[in-house]
């Protein structure tokens, strides 16, 4: 038999690692991939779940077991799954470590194909994915794009780094050659604890919209810092207009912690912040302004 090149045998390993711990689910109307992740749990799109409260999964082995749905967060499109005798768990990895061009490994159910597996590399970083729960708003923040053929079916698969870890959840196919994916990171790793302990994610309301831009020179080098949040939008009624933020506001700290974008304001808005002073420093016509915000139930 040829021996496999090293591309090859990365991938076939992978392969062989995820395969049996990726499982098809269905859920009424609804059907996707879904990953083992703990003792008796999967995560996968909550997309993928819809309004269901239970379901099946399969795996590639032939095993059949149902699944009940834990907590579901439309918000990260993320959904905790509960279910006995399921195989180990993946191993889970950073993407936050992760770097453009880097090998990955997508595994999932394409098309109803069980255990199916394709390879590319990571085309972007730090891409942005609009979520809406009802009237609630969000943008899931440093989604992974990459090159690695995904298709309907694969929602809720795994996707994985060159090692075997899983760095992300495959959630949607945004045109030809083109899939993304959920990070697997600190904040992810608080939306799940959320989901396995509560059922859903409480999240506190701020109510601004921005993009990342340029501290302007002098600011820069006076305070060292060379990048801040611009406010696009400043939502009527909302803690932040009530605080006095301003539309076009640069935003520089949010709870005496840096900022730079979308993500360092929203890690900064789970349960525990609502109701409770915020400290916000934006520069506004040059000035150096302090607010303080208190944040509300989302």
């Amino acid at each position: 038999m040829e021996e496999l090149d090293a591309y090859s045998r990365t991938v076939s390993s992978v392969a062989a690692e995820l395969r049996p711990k990726v499982a098809a689910v269905r859920f009424g109307r609804g059907s996707g991939s879904a990953v083992v992740v703990g003792a008796g749990e999967l995560l996968t799109n909550a997309h993928v779940v819809g309004r269901s409260s239970d379901g099946r999964a399969d795996f590639s082995d032939g095993t059949e077991v149902p699944v009940r749905v834990a907590g579901a967060d439309p918000l990260s499109d993320l959904a905790l799954l509960r279910a006995a005798d399921l195989p180990d768990p993946v191993r889970l990895g950073d993407a936050d470590a992760l770097v453009v061009g880097q090998l990955v490994v997508a595994v999932g159910n394409p098309l109803g194909l069980a255990g199916s597996v394709t390879a590319g590399v990571v085309s972007a970083l730090g891409r942005a994915l609009p979520t809406r729960d009802g009237n609630a708003g969000r943008v899931v923040e440093d989604v992974i794009q990459t090159d690695a053929a995904l298709n309907p079916g694969n929602s809720g698969g795994a996707l994985a780094d060159s090692r075997g870890r899983v760095v992300g959840i495959n959630t949607a196919v945004a045109g030809t050659g083109l899939g993304l994916a959920v990070p697997i990171n600190a904040t992810t790793r608080r939306i799940v604890e959320a989901l396995r302990r509560d059922g859903r994610v409480r999240r506190a309301y701020l109510g601004v919209v921005g993009a990342p831009a340029p501290v302007p020179a002098a600011v820069a080098d006076r305070y060292g810092r060379r990048h801040g949040l611009r406010l696009a939008e400043v939502v009527s009624g909302s803690p932040a207009e009530q605080a006095g933020l301003r539309r076009g506001d640069l935003v520089l700290d949010v709870g005496r912690v840096p900022v730079q974008d979308a993500q360092g304001i929203q890690r900064q808005l789970f349960a525990e912040a609502i109701g409770v002073p915020l400290p916000v420093t934006v520069l506004r016509n040059g000035a150096m302004v302090d607010v303080v915000a208190v944040p509300t139930s989302l």
